[in-house]
């Protein structure tokens, strides 16, 4: 046995409170095995995980109760040690080199002053401190090869903004596997990642297990992942495992309540219920319906400017003259891969970007032909939800403040308590507390965020929504309720909707037609069922062919 976790449980110090993150936990994790943990934000994995490569703060974190039991060889030598007992410099040995780490987020765990060859030299010199340097550059080559990075000779002078979100996992993948370790965790490597990025990833991390014969402790929220790596797996809740088994057992015959509520939550898994305005059949798809809004040939191109002068040498064709109608009353769902131009395209339709060709048509009526002074009447009909609802909330705002500020602008209301009134009114309608007016956003979760993100959007009772990978972020329990909530206020309020996103399962839950984009371009458009049963794009198929699913 590898790694053996007996009853463990941290508790973390937080505000003057004590914090059961994991609370009484055990599992075990074979050679040369992976094994999941799956459950929610909050539920304790990554805390799991931190624990056993002993990474938490000391002065904020204990452990209780529990032991971690490592088996760990080195030079001939083979014991087995706890984890939590061990002296640090026993800790400094085997971190790194028998236990790695890939971390969620690749950009905040490289050091962005340090090349990535720097990076893995560093930690290679530092596990076998008689390598040389030539050395250490010649096995950090091979480790950037290994995780099949393009031109690893030149490539190991770049630093990390210098590449994409799918090659910065790569370095981190190749900076774990650098010293060999037998035991690989990883801590949601994917989930920002495009499906066919995170396809290869996938792919890449079980031909070096296989090579390597290392275990992997794999945690993730998407059973999707789950179904592709894991031949055990856990189920997290509340710091504690509901549930355990083998795939199959846990895939088909969960015993847990909360396991089949997650599963039950899927995008594939949800009923459909793609229909029209107050319950109505959904409106037929193509031209037979009239546009509430028409792109023809909008083009949108940034300018790349090199030199002392900052000459334009070219353009980046983020939007490269797309044509497209979408129906009053129907959801379009516009999907594709991360720099495909889908958000550009979207802030673009409400000139938030500003098209550098081509015509925006809303009933009738072409936008891009109009001054910004004669646009704000518009504004309040095209709204848009954004994909970090952090980040698009003003810190310093109340939820009242963001809520009755727009209302005010564009004339809504004839007094502020008519506008508190209102807020309060929408706030119950996507399912908050009328009294979450007084918070402020650091004080909501990120569903609750993204359902204020919603009634902000609300407020000004628009026609038309730009939904920008909205889901991406949450909880399969929570996106479940975010899209059911969305699918209800658009047959309520009829309206039309551009949704934006990357998750194949979301679109055929929720989506009339969908448009696929690739390189500024739509390369595939029509009714959402013919498109993902028979595609008939290379682009889409391959795009279909990665995603994730659990098997029936």
């Amino acid at each position: 046995m590898l790694l053996q976790i007996e009853n463990l449980k941290t508790y973390l110090q937080a505000g003057g409170e004590t914090v059961k993150a994991v609370d009484g936990i055990s599992f075990t994790i074979e050679g040369g095995e992976t094994f999941c943990l799956v459950g929610e934000s909050g539920s304790g994995k990554s805390i799991t995980a931190l624990s056993v490569i002993q990474l938490l703060p000391r002065d904020i974190s204990s452990h209780p109760q529990g032991r971690i039991l490592f088996d760990w060889r080195q030079d001939h030598r083979h014991e087995q040690v706890d984890l939590l007992r061990l002296p640090e410099t026993r800790r400094q040995e085997i971190r790194g080199a028998r236990i790695a780490m890939i971390f969620q987020e690749p950009m905040t765990s490289l050091n962005p002053v340090f090349t990535v060859g720097e990076q893995i030299m560093e930690a290679l010199q530092l596990h076998f401190p008689g390598m040389d340097e030539t050395e250490a550059r010649e096995r950090t080559v091979a480790a950037l090869a290994q995780v099949k990075i393009p031109e690893p000779e030149q490539r190991i002078d770049e630093y990390p903004h210098r590449l994409s979100g799918g090659q910065r996992q790569r370095i981190m993948i190749a900076m774990a596997m650098a010293c060999e370790p037998d035991l690989l965790i990883a801590d949601e490597p994917t989930t920002a990642l495009d499906v066919t990025v995170q396809a290869e990833i996938l792919r890449l991390m079980r031909e070096l297990q296989a090579r390597r014969g290392m275990s992997i402790l794999f945690i993730t929220h998407d059973f999707g992942v789950v179904s592709q790596m894991a031949r055990r797996l856990a189920v997290m809740r509340l710091g504690q495992i509901v549930e355990s088994g083998t795939l199959d057992e846990v895939l088909h015959r969960p015993q847990h309540a909360y396991t089949r509520q997650l599963l039950a939550a899927l995008p594939e898994n949800l009923k459909r219920q793609r229909t029209g305005a107050k319950g109505s059949p959904p409106p037929k798809t193509g031209t037979q319906q009239p546009p509430l809004l028409e792109l023809r040939s909008l083009q949108v191109h940034f300018p790349i400017r090199k030199g002392v002068m900052r000459r334009v040498a070219g353009y980046v064709r983020a939007v490269d003259g797309v044509d497209m109608a979408i129906p009053a009353g129907q959801i379009l769902a516009l999907v594709g891969e991360s720099g495909c131009g889908k958000t550009t395209l979207g802030r673009a339709i409400l000139r938030l970007v500003e098209p550098t060709g081509g015509q925006i048509h809303y009933e009738g009526t072409d936008l891009t032909a109009l001054k910004h002074r004669e646009l704000r009447r518009y504004r309040r009909e095209l709204q848009i939800i954004f994909q970090d609802p952090m980040s698009s909330l003003n810190p310093r705002l109340s939820i009242a403040a963001t809520l009755t500020e727009p209302m005010a602008v564009h004339g809504i209301g004839h007094s502020r308590e008519e506008r508190l009134e209102r807020a309060k009114a929408v706030l119950e309608r996507v399912q908050l507390e009328a009294d979450y007016l007084w918070r402020y956003p650091h004080e909501f979760s990120g569903g609750q965020r993204q359902r204020i993100g919603i009634a902000r959007a609300l407020v000004l009772e628009p026609r038309f929504l730009v939904c920008d990978e909205i889901t991406s972020a949450l909880d399969v329990s929570v996106q479940a309720e975010i899209l059911q909530l969305l699918l209800d206020l658009q047959r309520e309020h009829h309206l039309t909707l551009l949704f934006i996103t990357h998750n194949i399962g979301v679109v055929e839950y929720l989506s009339n037609e969908i448009a696929v984009m690739h390189n500024g371009r739509i390369v595939e458009q029509g009714p959402t069922d013919q498109v993902c049963r028979s595609p008939t794009h290379p682009y889409t198929q391959k795009l279909l062919a990665a995603v994730p699913r659990v098997p029936l």
